[in-house]
């Protein structure tokens, strides 16, 4: 089974969620109307802004895994150099 690993965020520069799943549209789409995460409505996190397939679920996990563990510097330079305007993301995937 393939996965994603993805990263939302209210606004540019803004807070950063990091999550991975198998059904990627699905996944966002539930953060789009609030019924994901807490983290994620507290914050009002509706803009994907990173999206990374991988051929199995546990490549996937691991990529999380270690997203989490980055500094946030990193993981803004890893959005900006395949998003330099933050951009939502989610028209390209659904």
């Amino acid at each position: 089974m393939s996965g994603w690993t993805y990263i939302m965020t209210n606004r540019p520069g803004g807070v950063l969620y990091i999550g991975v799943m198998t059904r990627l549209a699905e996944r966002i789409d539930q953060h789009r109307r609030g019924s994901g995460p807490s983290f994620c409505r507290r914050y009002g996190l509706t803009r994907l802004v990173l999206a990374e397939p991988h051929d199995t679920i546990e490549g996937a996990i691991a990529r999380e895994k270690a997203l989490k563990a980055w500094k946030r510097a990193w993981k803004v330079e890893l959005i900006e150099a395949t998003n330099p305007q933050w951009n939502d993301l989610f028209d390209h995937i659904a």
